[in-house]
């Protein structure tokens, strides 16, 4: 049950310039007021009181006018369709190196009235954690990516991992910590963080046997709006509900994540088939029609243990033209003789044999699903430079129902059109649907069948017309697929954020504007993320685009600000 939640005040925001020119007036030399100067010089007083360890604050508080500002900011950035600089950048980028810096940043962030936006590992697909749309509203950016520590407990099958830890480096750190009788089960992509993986869900190809990465988290510590250092039994299970795949940004900077570990067996198999279709070839249509619409039928029910996705992309001939392609992969927590006997028994029209088959240790598989052959060194996931930065455009579905021969044929032209992408669809089911939905904030559970992802991305033109025929493609697929995506709401995951959806407004943000969005990514469960954001930060001290807004309570009656 949630605690009571707190008697509405109005918001603290509105009126904090005010106190922030307040203290500059007491704390600035006449020379510093005013200018970004003025706020910088206040800043690092105000971190270097309250984080006396700290003995150079040139290393945590940078300016737009510090020299190190721009690689900093631009370090991280994975889409670069935000590295422009028209993007509005943060008032101020925010480099702690530990937890009391990372507090001391916060607190100082509310007492001179700049939100907050925690970053990690800058792939939030909109550019949320170090961006603003508007850029009317002050920011900083608390960029936590020095707290990457990772300490594995084989014993008690848990890890302790910082918000900056690659999805790659927990990897590594479980197999080596375990022998390889351990692993986790979360993305396929190993750079990652894993501060905004966990803070969104985490799905990979062992959800279906373990659920998703924020289905394993046991404890975390939290700095809160005040700047105040939480762990699960300090902050109460309401907020240590909505960490979990309530989005970041919205709560607090999750500086720590305890996680559960899985066993995973010494040898698991996995396989990449692909059927290639000649452009304007109806036969060989029809026959991958077929094919999907059986594979359509079986992937969400076959045994836990069994991940089979499938990916629909243009594969380019020697003349230049480019015809669709569908990718089976899978993987399978066994031998190959055991994933071939469960092909052979649910989906035998793909004809997997023994020989397209391979087996590895699970750390290899990582490297296998990221695209590598699997047979590289396990140290290549220590790279955090393995996934190269693009222009790009992603868009999310769920599927409560299999997608029609029409809708399949449809998306089978789509991908090879000019300026066309990639369309990806991960099975859930098994352990996916056996979570109630109220479990954690991601309620995409029973009865969601599918996942669809339309992925589009452009190399080094920024020019608007080439990008705008990009992001025509990626919003007319998904135009497209409304008949056969989840409907009432049409579901979305934050992990995948989508500004196309709707947007909170500046000095404007409402719960009942914001459930056009919210309940696509949360369903039900926005109204108790809402709920809770109004009981630990109804300042909105932690706000962007798409934060959580809060619902408050006033004499027993709940009201949006």
């Amino acid at each position: 049950m949630m605690s009571k939640t707190k008697a509405a005040v109005r918001p603290r925001s509105w009126h904090l310039p005010f106190l922030f020119l307040l203290l500059l007036a007491q704390t600035c030399s006449p020379q510093e007021q005013g200018g970004g100067g003025a706020l910088h010089g206040s800043f690092v007083r105000c971190v270097a009181r309250l984080s006396p360890a700290t003995t150079d604050t040139s290393r945590l508080v940078h300016a737009p006018s510090a020299a190190s500002y721009p690689s900093l900011l631009n370090a991280t950035i994975q889409n670069l369709r935000f590295a422009s600089p028209r993007t509005p950048r943060p008032a101020l980028l925010l480099t702690p190196a530990t937890v009391a810096e990372a507090r001391a940043c916060v607190t100082c962030c509310r007492r001179h009235g700049l939100t907050v936006r925690a970053r990690s590992g800058g792939h939030d697909y909109e550019g949320l954690s170090y961006r603003s749309v508007a850029g009317a509203r002050p920011f900083a950016v608390v960029d936590v990516a020095a707290l990457r520590d990772v300490r594995v407990d084989a014993g008690r099958r848990v890890a302790r991992a910082g918000p900056g830890a690659t999805l790659g480096e927990l990897y590594y750190a479980v197999t080596r910590e375990s022998g390889g009788a351990l692993g986790f089960p979360a993305g396929i992509c190993p750079t990652v963080c894993v501060g905004g993986h966990l803070s969104g869900g985490g799905f990979g190809p062992m959800m279906r046997k373990h659920g998703l990465g924020a289905d394993n988290v046991v404890d975390a510590e939290v700095v809160d709006a005040e700047g105040r250092l939480l762990d699960r039994a300090a902050m109460g299970e309401g907020l240590f509900w909505a960490i979990r795949g309530g989005g970041g940004g919205s709560f607090g900077v999750v500086v720590s994540w305890t996680v559960r570990l899985v066993p995973v067996p010494p040898v698991v198999s996995a396989f990449t088939v692909r059927r290639l279709v000649r452009r304007g070839d109806q036969r060989q249509t029809q026959a991958a029609v077929r094919l999907l619409t059986k594979w359509q039928r079986v992937a969400h029910a076959l045994p836990e243990d069994l991940f089979v996705k499938v990916a629909m992309e243009p594969e380019v001939d020697d003349a230049g033209e480019r015809h669709p392609s569908v990718t089976f992969k899978s993987l399978f927590l066994g031998n190959c003789s055991g994933m071939v006997a469960e092909m052979s028994a649910h989906l035998p029209e793909l004809d997997v044999r023994a020989g397209d088959c391979r087996e590895m240790s699970w750390i290899q598989s990582t490297l296998y699903f990221y695209g590598y052959t699997g047979e590289q060194a396990a140290e290549v996931l220590l790279d955090r430079s393995l996934q190269p930065k693009d222009y790009y455009k992603v868009k999310l579905d769920y599927l409560t129902s299999p997608i029609p021969a029409a809708g399949l044929g449809g998306l089978l032209a789509r991908v090879v059109e000019d300026r066309g992408g990639s369309v990806d669809v991960d099975p859930q089911g098994g352990a996916m649907s056996e979570t109630p939905e109220s479990d954690t904030p991601y309620a995409h559970r029973r009865g969601y069948l599918y996942n669809v992802q339309y992925f589009v991305k452009w190399g080094g033109d920024a020019n608007v017309s080439y990008e705008d025929a990009h992001l025509a493609w990626v919003r007319g697929v998904h135009r497209f697929m409304t008949p056969y995506a989840s409907a009432r709401p049409r579901a979305a995951y934050v992990n995948f954020r989508d500004l196309d959806l709707g947007q909170n407004l500046e000095g404007e943000t409402s719960y009942e504007a914001a459930r056009a969005w919210g309940e696509m990514y949360f369903r039900g469960n926005f109204r108790r993320l809402a709920m809770v954001k109004a009981e630990v930060d109804p300042d909105q001290v932690f706000w962007s685009e798409q934060s959580i807004p809060p619902l408050l309570q006033t004499n027993g009656m709940l009201s949006d600000t």
